[in-house]
């Protein structure tokens, strides 16, 4: 069984990206494992000899508290939509939120993650201008980012990125498993801009490799990579955007402060990163 890692403070945003993470669950037939972190205040003791352990165990208890509180949420959340049969289990850690999730990645034998951002607008920040995203970028396994703005609806169509390289193609079978569980369709889509080096001869032999698979492969000829993907999202009613990342190069440059506030604004569809090497 597949498991899922799924992060949380409890928020409206982690709440939204809950919904998608029970749906992935349903799809990959997996089981969900929330995860709930929190640091310690940092205390000189020399200041408070007497209560300094006092602080802390309160600190400890009342996370304990609100995740006691929490929890039945998402389980009544789970139920509402027919999914209550899905195993949840239960992680509060104290510490770095990085250091856990690797930890737990490694621990209990992570296959996805799901987790939410603040939305479309705040793609730039979340991953170009924190240490929490430049560090999540770095996670080996398969990352659904899910922004605020995007609502749960069936998945009919995934969209995948690509330039056609090697390790595209590695990527793009996991994808398909992925596609073929959900029992959608997938479009590739390749950006020829006027630096495209990929030649006729690469593009048809991916076409033949995968004529028998729910693939579509489209190319287009165009400068403006940033509004062409949105495009290709629109018109071809994308659900899921597949992204490749390479520690973050092309969200650095998908993300830069350049964009036009109509681009950053318009993103809100799950993009699930697949890291590659």
């Amino acid at each position: 069984m597949k498991r899922i890692l799924f992060p949380t403070d409890f928020s409206e945003v982690a709440t939204n990206a809950f919904v998608h993470a029970l749906e992935f669950a349903k799809i990959v037939q997996g089981e969900l494992i929330l995860l709930h972190t929190f640091e310690l205040p940092v205390f000189d003791n020399q200041f408070f000899p007497e209560n300094y352990m006092v602080i802390y165990e309160s600190v400890e208890l009342s996370q304990f508290d609100m995740f006691k509180d929490e929890i039945p949420k998402l389980r009544a959340i789970a139920k509402e939509r027919n999914l209550d049969k899905i195993k949840m289990t239960h992680r509060l850690m104290d510490g770095d939120l990085i250091y856990n999730i690797n930890k737990s990645i490694k621990e209990d034998k992570i296959d996805y993650m799901v987790m939410g951002t603040e939305g479309a607008s705040g793609w730039s920040e979340f991953f170009m201008g924190t240490n929490t995203g430049a560090a999540l970028m770095d996670v080996k396994i398969p990352l659904l980012c899910v922004p605020m703005e995007a609502q749960f609806k069936k998945i009919h169509t995934i969209g995948f990125t690509t330039r056609f390289r090697p390790k595209d193609k590695k990527a793009l079978k996991k994808v398909l498993e992925i596609a073929k569980m959900a029992q959608a369709d997938l479009k590739c889509l390749y950006v020829k801009t006027g630096k495209s080096d990929v030649d006729k001869e690469t593009i048809k032999k991916w076409e033949e490799e995968f004529a028998a698979e729910p693939i579509e492969f489209f190319v287009i000829a165009g400068d403006e990579v940033k509004e062409t993907i949105l495009d290709f999202i629109l018109y071809k009613e994308i659900d899921i955007l597949t992204m490749l990342t390479y520690k973050r190069s092309f969200f650095e440059g998908l993300f830069h402060p350049s964009l036009t506030k109509k681009f950053a604004n318009s993103f809100d569809v799950p993009i699930l990163s697949i890291h590659i090497e």
